[in-house]
């Protein structure tokens, strides 16, 4: 990965609306990346879930398409500093992809088509706080969002919703992802301002 998009300064939110701190409210969707914008075709797509002893779970797109859909509405927050309310998702839930995964780790590396990757706290990504997202405002996601399929976890900051998915490690151990390593919250909790290390 060779290039980062550059921030995002968007207007002052409309009254009565309740922003993380540092926050300001975009009606768009800025396009951020941390490299070049991976083309996967859903008959090539896999997502793998690996538990701390190597046990692997895999599903291609349409083993994805059969599993129980939800349609979440979240608001997103960037670690640029733009929000965006109300957003509208379809994807599977990790609750449903986690459910046959005998595990005791206590956390998630996240990696992505294109060589990305984020850890999260296995906590995180249960009990109906995240998904695998394959729809956004009533179609397909687009590439440059995460598309054929990314994470979506909307309590952390974006950063932490890899997009262009690929698998889950779960692990006893924490390793530091793709921004974390390079001065990044290791967690990245919005309403605390959690952007960098130290905050």
């Amino acid at each position: 990965m060779t290039f980062i998009s550059r921030g995002f300064h968007g207007r002052r939110p409309s009254a009565g609306t309740k922003l993380p701190p540092g926050q300001y409210e975009t009606t768009g969707f800025p396009v951020l990346s941390a490299g070049p914008t991976p083309r996967i075709r859903k008959d090539e797509w896999q997502l793998s879930v690996t538990t701390e002893v190597g046990k692997r779970h895999t599903w291609d797109w349409a083993g994805l398409m059969a599993l129980p859909a939800e349609s979440p509405t979240v608001d997103l927050h960037c670690v640029t500093k733009w929000s965006k309310f109300g957003t509208e998702w379809q994807g599977v839930s990790l609750d449903v992809l986690l459910a046959d995964a005998e595990t005791a780790a206590e956390h998630v590396l996240v990696t992505s088509y294109g060589g990305y990757t984020t850890n999260i706290p296995l906590a995180d990504l249960v009990d109906g706080k995240a998904w695998i997202v394959f729809g956004y405002g009533g179609g397909d996601l687009p590439p440059e969002h995460g598309g054929p399929a990314r994470l979506l976890v909307p309590h952390l900051y974006l950063w932490k919703s890899a997009k262009w998915v690929r698998g889950l490690e779960l692990r006893q151990h924490d390793v530091p992802g793709f921004w974390e390593s390079a001065g990044y919250h290791n967690y990245g909790d919005p309403w605390r301002e959690q952007r960098y290390q130290g905050d």
